[in-house]
């Protein structure tokens, strides 16, 4: 856990994402509102717009962690997150692994969520997830129905993050496991585990957007436009991925000592690879529920009281974590220029163009909403839909007719693009429009006769 919270803490990697920016603002309209958001109250090619805000109460908790401690504060509360993770993770795994092997498990677990440690609300599910995973798995070993605590996991999770039904979906193999290993009792297995997922199903509905919120993470990923998205785009094979190291490790040490694994668990790696091989985000999926399904049978299916840590070691650590809070308190970050954002590039836009439309990078969407610009699109994809993603696309790939019609639509007035995207250099070969400041993080543009000539003045 200390590992975790100190990696988080200090890797400034994990606020290169633009989508924080609207996350908090989405966050900070609600509270200032207090309401759930149900219009689009940023963009001005979608403004009024219906807009479902499935991750409201994670956007809440992150606007209350930045208004509260700025950046830092924000990293330092996902850092807290992060190291629950890794507690659980660890304390769940010592039932079954210790020394080197646990500190081989989790580091291959880790390592394979360090790609997706962003400040985005899909952190918030990470320990969720685990307690879940460790639930179902927990309530197999004992030969007895999930704990009904853990439906107040479910509401919680719902109400963070799309990825609750992956939750849902985990429950069903492990019922049906239930009822196949008990001959004698499959009726009082099936009845038992049925009203639980019944259940977990109904608690995933206490949410503002009721049967729309349960629906939601099927209609987001059957978007074919998602791909287009590099978290949602295939596992890249080349050179070497965390995960396909951590599946040979894996199937090397089941396969040495000989490790059984029952059948439906088996279909459930299977299908988390195959998952984590179609997108990206999906990898942190793996590295949460793979360790906890295969740590039995690595063990050969005898499990003991996990570890625990006494008064004394849990004092010096508490000292360790407020030692580092404080360190990161007292050197606080300040977003300068990164990945997604162009802080200096938008110091140069003329205060006259601000409120005027803008063309931007998709990366860039959520610094202008940050900072009181609305954007011509941002990261949430599902507002926008399927046929304006798909011709964004096409505009940021150079398609100088899509942008024509695009321009007579919205009469852009500026862009801000990224140096080395085809944007940029459809914008600096066309004749009425002009770079007016560039480095290498973004290029601002301008229509011409948008900015006072100089014999005007």
């Amino acid at each position: 856990a200390l590992f975790c919270f100190a990696t988080f803490l200090f890797a400034r990697g994990v606020l290169n994402d633009g989508d924080t920016y609207w996350h908090i603002e989405a966050g900070r309209w609600m509270i200032d509102n207090r309401a759930v958001l149900r219009i689009d109250p940023f963009s001005f090619t979608f403004a009024g717009h219906p807009w479902q805000t499935h991750e409201w109460l994670a956007e809440i908790l992150m606007a209350l962690a930045y208004v509260g401690g700025g950046w830092s504060g924000e990293v330092a509360m996902f850092a807290a997150v992060f190291a629950l993770t890794g507690y659980l993770l660890g304390r769940h795994l010592s039932r079954w692994l210790h020394a080197f092997g646990l500190i081989a498990v989790l580091e291959l677990s880790l390592a394979c969520i360090a790609g997706s440690l962003l400040t985005r609300p899909h952190v918030f599910a990470l320990p969720l997830l685990e307690i879940w995973t460790a639930g179902l798995i927990f309530a197999r070993e004992e030969n007895r129905a999930p704990s009904w605590g853990l439906l107040a996991v479910m509401l919680l999770w719902a109400n963070l993050h799309s990825s609750f039904l992956f939750g849902l979906a985990l429950a069903v193999p492990f019922a049906a496991e239930a009822v196949w290993e008990n001959p004698a009792a499959r009726a009082e297995a099936a009845k038992a585990w049925g009203l639980f997922v019944v259940a977990a199903v109904a608690v995933c509905l206490l949410t503002p957007h009721g049967l729309n919120g349960l629906l939601f993470p099927l209609k987001l990923t059957a978007m074919p436009s998602l791909v287009m998205i590099k978290e949602w785009a295939p596992a890249p094979l080349a050179g070497i991925q965390p995960f396909v190291i951590a599946a040979g490790v894996a199937l090397m040490a089941l396969f040495v000592r000989g490790a059984k694994i029952k059948p439906f668990r088996a279909l459930i790696l299977v299908g988390l690879f195959y998952m984590a091989l179609l997108h990206v985000r999906h990898q942190m999926l793996l590295a949460v529920v793979a360790p906890l399904l295969i740590a039995g049978p690595l063990a050969g299916g005898k499990s003991v009281s996990p570890w625990r840590v006494s008064r004394s070691a849990a004092l010096g650590f508490a000292v360790l974590f407020a030692v580092l809070l404080g360190l990161r308190f007292a050197f606080p970050l300040v977003r300068g220029d990164a990945m997604a954002t162009p802080a200096a590039a938008f110091a140069h836009v003329p205060e006259n163009l601000k409120n005027e439309p803008v063309f931007n990078d998709y990366v860039f969407g959520g610094y202008l909403i940050f900072n009181d610009v609305r954007p011509f699109i941002d990261g949430r994809t599902e507002l926008y839909g399927e046929n304006f993603v798909r011709r964004y696309v096409r505009i940021a790939s150079g398609d100088k007719a899509v942008f024509a019609a695009a321009l007579k639509q919205y009469r852009f007035r500026w862009g801000l693009v990224s140096p080395d995207g085809c944007a940029a250099e459809m914008l600096s070969a066309m004749k009425d429009w002009r770079r007016i400041y560039a480095d290498k993080y973004a290029e601002v543009y301008v229509r011409n006769g948008t900015l006072p000539s100089a014999s005007s003045k």
